[in-house]
């Protein structure tokens, strides 16, 4: 009987993988996959997840780091976690600053400002700690993420988000890298406009705390799946403020005290 259930549970996990992408390839959206798995069942949502990050792999994306999302406490009481998720970013979900981004390239695209770090150094060891974190960072960045759903009307759970890759999209970065020393994360105010009409605020302090501690989650969640992070990676910190909806030919800015804004526009 037992294993009756893991082959019906494996069989599940691989057609949930096949809807997502083929949602991804057709820019299409699908119904949540949280119904053919057992309820709660995190470690089946990430192994959908895996199954499509090998997938993508072996058809030739490349992997350029790792995005934290849920790491808002109201969002995790919303979705019933007690912890952030993560995500994969690919080379090319990656987007520089002001450059256009076909609109019709994420499915349901909303907006969140968040600060980026780019290493200098592997993350690879055991107990990783935040002097860790600081010592293998070689700058921060601001950045924008396009969130996206391939679940439709992003009618999502916890293990939906997870299966879909954190529900990830783009990533826009912003081109003046500055050093950990020279801003407090922490204390950084955002704030995020369309067109010039303010959508969203924040602070460094939204993101766990600080945006710190959530790279610190997250290099010791890689180092414990055995997909460390690595010198070069990006580092998507999570949102330091609400999400705001996006339209076509609308332009998204995203202003970080002390390192800067990056802009996100998108095609009519």
């Amino acid at each position: 009987m037992a294993a009756k259930t893991a082959t019906k549970k494996e069989q599940a996990i691989k057609d949930a993988a096949r809807r997502i992408r083929t949602a991804w390839k057709n820019g299409k959206t699908t119904k949540p996959v949280r119904d053919v798995l057992p309820k709660g069942d995190i470690d089946a949502a990430y192994a959908i997840q895996q199954t499509n990050t090998d997938y993508w792999i072996n058809e030739g994306r490349r992997v350029i780091g790792r995005k934290i999302g849920l790491t808002a406490k109201a969002v995790q009481a919303q979705l019933g976690v007690d912890q952030p998720d993560y995500g994969i970013i690919y080379a090319d979900m990656a987007v520089v600053d002001g450059d256009e981004i076909d609109f019709k390239s994420v499915a349901q695209p909303k907006a969140e400002a968040e600060v980026a770090l780019v290493l200098a150094e592997d993350l690879d060891g055991d107990q990783i700690t935040l002097l860790d974190l600081i010592a293998a960072t070689a700058y921060a960045l601001p950045a924008i993420e396009v969130v996206g759903s391939r679940i439709a009307n992003w009618d999502i759970n916890i293990l939906d988000t997870i299966a879909d890759n954190a529900s990830s999209g783009m990533i826009v970065l912003g081109t003046r890298p500055v050093l950990l020393d020279d801003v407090d994360l922490r204390m950084c105010g955002m704030v995020m406009e369309n067109k010039g009409e303010q959508v969203s605020v924040g602070a460094g302090v939204a993101c766990l705390g600080n945006p710190l501690n959530a790279a610190v989650w997250l290099a010791r969640k890689m180092v414990d799946v055995g997909m460390p992070l690595l010198a070069g990676d990006v580092i998507m910190t999570g949102a330091l403020g609400p999400m705001a909806p996006i339209g076509p030919g609308e332009v998204i800015e995203a202003r970080i005290s002390g390192l800067g804004s990056v802009r996100a526009a998108f095609s009519d």
